[in-house]
């Protein structure tokens, strides 16, 4: 796979919201006004999503050239 193509997956709106929360609760954490406990909470969900619903796309494309 070509880099473009790589750079051009990364680049849609469920994974920059994905950074863009992470990016949040890391400066949130940083300056103290979050609780760890409460940070990894949040960020375990969010990259839960995140890796769940890629694996889910995966499948999905798996499947599809199964079938051609």
């Amino acid at each position: 796979m070509k880099i473009r193509e790589r750079v051009a997956k990364l680049i849609d709106v469920k994974t920059i919201v994905t950074f863009a929360l992470t990016a949040t609760f890391v400066y949130l954490s940083i300056l103290g006004k979050i609780e760890p406990e409460i940070f990894m909470t949040i960020y375990t969900m969010i990259i839960g999503f995140y890796f769940g619903t890629q694996a889910k796309k995966n499948k999905k494309e798996e499947e599809k050239n199964e079938r051609n």
